[in-house]
């Protein structure tokens, strides 16, 4: 199975990023929105993130902005679909939205055509039916390529066919990503899941009261030697994306110690969401983190 056209259907901050990465790389890429103008406002967003970044696994702003400039952005998921051999859904993470947008997806792509989700957390077996494909869905899950985390969990469904997981498999190979196979299936796949265990657990650390988020960032950043702790990677993701993402693992396990912390939830309400607002744990585009003497507490 050979990869050539890749399209994305949502193009918010991280399916912005998959459709650059894949049109580095040479790809074709095609991307669709329902709103016209999130791919401007994310490419913006994330310019303003990589233009102060020096690193040899990252392309330069000149050559990622060119990339840009190549994809196809469609005015309808018709136009999009017509040729793909890939198709990657990055909307809401939302059950419900997602298997929506599969169930039009597959009445639209070619019937050869790979369907994957880039679900941070939702396993394609809960998504698959929604096509008349199964054996062709799959979890392709990027984490942030713009700024170098250049790794993708894959992980097949039910019925995932061998083909198409080393087809996938190969393709991120060859956009300079390395990929994290998941041999059995498990909510949040590969290192989404280590991750997942620190949110949880800092989350209701800060908002049980035991100790202020900034200690619990410091640690860490002296620990990793990391530009930012949980705290400022989870404002960078979205806090309403981090609060969707607990929702789902509450909704599996049904354990109270899934269940988001109410001041999580509260800063969702008031649209304290991170950098996209700019507040949230942080206040940006300056964020605490960032400043000389923050590490000396």
């Amino acid at each position: 199975m050979k990869i050539q056209t890749v399209v994305l259907v949502g193009t918010g901050t991280m399916g912005t990023q998959i459709a650059i990465q894949a049109a580095l790389f040479g790809y074709a890429v095609s991307a669709y929105d329902v709103g016209q103008e999130s791919f401007l406002r994310a490419q913006a967003h994330l310019a303003s993130l990589i233009k102060g970044i020096t690193s040899k696994r990252l392309p330069s702003i000149e050559e990622w902005e060119k990339a840009a400039q190549q994809i196809r952005r469609c005015h309808t998921m018709t136009e999009a679909l017509a040729d793909a051999d890939l198709v990657i859904e990055a909307v809401a993470e939302d059950l419900s939205v997602k298997r929506q947008v599969f169930k039009e997806i597959d009445t639209l792509a070619p019937a050869t055509a790979i369907l994957a989700t880039n679900s941070s957390s939702i396993p394609i077996s809960k998504i698959e039916s929604a096509t008349a494909r199964p054996e062709q869905c799959i979890n392709i899950h990027f984490y942030f390529p713009a700024l170098g985390t250049n790794m993708v969990d894959i992980m097949g469904g039910t019925k995932t066919t061998p083909e198409v997981i080393e087809a996938c498999t190969a393709w991120v190979r060859s956009i300079g990503c390395v990929p994290l196979t998941v041999n059995k299936e498990i909510l949040g796949f590969c290192f989404n899941r280590v991750w997942r265990a620190v949110k949880r657990e800092v989350l209701h650390m800060w908002a049980e009261g035991y100790v202020d988020f900034r200690d619990i960032d410091r640690a860490w950043m002296i620990f990793t030697g990391m530009k930012q702790g949980p705290f400022g990677i989870m404002d960078k993701a979205g806090l309403d994306v981090i609060h969707d993402i607990e929702m789902i693992y509450y909704a599996e396990s049904q354990d109270p110690r899934d269940l988001p912390p109410q001041p999580l939830q509260s800063m969702v309400e008031k649209r304290q969401l991170g950098v996209k607002t700019g507040t949230g744990f942080y206040h940006y585009p300056d964020p605490e983190y960032k400043r000389p003497d923050f590490l000396k507490g």
